[in-house]
C-alpha cells in the first residue's frame, strides 16, 4: 500500500491547476492558427506543441538535463541558432534590388524608428533598459534578431517576444495597409516606378563583403548575425557551393527551426508567461510594428521631395523585416491603387534592408547596455 500511495502522489494529475490550464488554451489557439489558418505554421507548430508540453507538471523536461533545457540552453542562450538561422535567410535573399537602388538601404533603417518607438515607450511603462530593447526590436518584424536580442538582454521575456514578433510577422497583411494608406495619397499610391538597372554578378560577390566589413565594423556585436547572413547569401551568388547553399536553405534550417521553436515554447511556463507584463509586451509590438510602418512611409515621402526619381511611398512600408510578406502586401497595394503599378521588386529593396536594419539595431542595443 505504500508504494501505491508513493504512485498516487507521484501522479501529475494533483499538479493540475487553472493557469496550466490557461497556458493549455494559448498553446491550443496558437496551434489552430498555425494549423487552420496557417499563420506562420513552421515556426507556431512547435512553438505551440513547446508551450503545451512544457506546462505539463512533474516532466522534468525545462529543468537541467531535460530536453527542452538542453534544446534552450545550448541553441538559444547560447546564441548558436538566430545566427544559424541567417545563414539560411541569406541563401535565400536576392540583394540585386538594394545593389541596383541604393536609396531603399535608407527606408530599410527608417523603418527601425519603431523599434526605438517601442524601446523609450517601454522604459516609460517601468521596463528596464534590457527589457525595453527586447520589446522594442519586435517592431522590426523579425523573430530570430528578437530571439538573439532577448537571449542577450532579458532571457525571462523570451517566450512572450518571440511569439509577440512571429505573431506580427504573420499579420503583416492586417496592419501594413491601413497605416499605409493613412500616410498616403491615392495619387502617391498610383506612382509607377522606373525599371531597375541589371545587376551583374560581380556586384552581388562585393555586396556582402563590404556590407560585413562597414557594419561589422560600426557596430561589432551584429557579427553573428550579419556574418552568417552574408555568408549564407555569399554560398547563393558565387554560384560554386550550391550544396552549401542548398542545405543552408532547405535540410539545415528545417532542422533549427524544429529545435528553435520548441525552445522557445519551453520558456512560456504559467509562472513567466502569465502576468501585466506580458500584455504590455504585445500592446507595445503593435505600437512598434505600427510606427515601424509609418516611419518608412514618411521617410520615403522625405526622400521624395530632395531627389530627381521618385519612389512610390508605399515602398516605406515593406522596410520591416517580414521577407518577403511586407514586399507583397505594398505589391497588391500598388496593384490596386493601379493595376499597371509593379512594385514587388522595387519593396524586395528595403524589405531585405530592413533584416539588415534589425541586426544592426540589435547590435547597438548590445553594444550600449550590455
Amino acid at each position: 500500500m505504500e508504494y501505491f500511495s508513493q504512485g498516487l502522489e507521484g501522479l501529475g494529475i494533483w499538479s493540475l491547476n487553472w493557469k496550466i490550464g490557461l497556458m493549455w488554451v494559448i498553446a491550443l489557439i496558437l496551434m489552430y492558427l498555425a494549423v487552420i489558418k496557417e499563420v506562420e505554421p513552421l515556426l507556431l507548430v512547435p512553438i505551440s506543441f513547446g508551450i503545451f508540453a512544457t506546462n505539463f507538471p512533474m516532466t522534468g523536461l525545462t529543468e537541467p538535463g531535460g530536453l527542452f533545457y538542453i534544446f534552450y540552453q545550448y541553441g538559444i542562450a547560447n546564441e548558436l541558432i538566430p545566427p544559424l538561422i541567417f545563414l539560411g535567410l541569406g541563401a535565400m535573399t536576392d540583394f540585386g534590388p538594394c545593389i541596383a537602388n541604393p536609396k531603399t538601404l535608407l527606408l530599410g533603417a527608417a523603418a527601425q524608428l519603431g523599434v526605438y518607438a517601442a524601446f523609450f515607450t517601454a522604459l516609460l511603462l517601468g521596463f528596464s533598459i534590457g527589457e525595453a530593447a527586447s520589446i522594442g526590436i519586435i517592431g522590426g518584424a523579425d523573430g530570430p534578431t528578437s530571439i538573439f536580442l532577448s537571449a542577450n538582454l532579458a532571457p525571462h521575456l523570451m517566450g512572450a517576444v518571440s511569439v509577440a514578433a512571429y505573431s506580427y510577422m504573420a499579420l503583416v497583411p492586417i496592419i501594413i495597409p491601413p497605416v499605409a494608406r493613412l500616410f498616403t495619397t491615392k495619387k502617391e499610391r498610383e506612382m509607377v516606378m522606373t525599371q531597375m538597372r541589371p545587376v551583374s554578378k560581380m556586384e552581388k560577390l562585393i555586396f556582402p563583403l563590404l556590407a560585413s566589413v562597414i557594419i561589422i565594423l560600426l557596430v561589432p556585436p551584429s557579427a553573428p548575425l550579419i556574418a552568417m547572413f552574408m555568408l549564407g547569401n555569399l554560398f547563393m551568388e558565387s554560384g560554386v557551393v550550391e550544396r552549401l547553399a542548398g542545405v543552408s536553405r532547405n535540410a539545415l534550417m528545417n532542422i533549427i527551426t524544429i529545435i528553435l521553436g520548441v525552445g522557445v515554447g519551453s520558456t512560456m511556463s504559467a509562472e513567466n508567461f502569465l502576468n501585466q507584463r506580458t500584455i504590455f509586451i504585445f500592446v507595445l509590438g503593435v505600437v512598434a510594428f505600427a510606427c515601424a510602418t509609418a516611419g518608412g512611409v514618411l521617410i520615403a515621402k522625405l526622400m521624395n521631395v530632395f531627389s530627381k526619381n521618385k519612389v512610390n511611398p508605399l515602398i516605406g512600408a515593406a522596410g520591416v523585416s517580414a521577407v518577403p510578406m511586407a514586399a507583397r502586401v505594398v505589391h497588391n497595394m500598388g496593384m490596386q491603387a493601379n493595376p499597371q503599378n509593379y512594385l514587388l521588386m522595387h519593396a524586395i529593396g528595403p524589405n531585405v534592408a530592413g533584416v539588415i536594419g534589425t541586426a544592426v539595431a540589435a547590435g547597438a542595443f548590445i553594444l550600449s547596455i550590455k
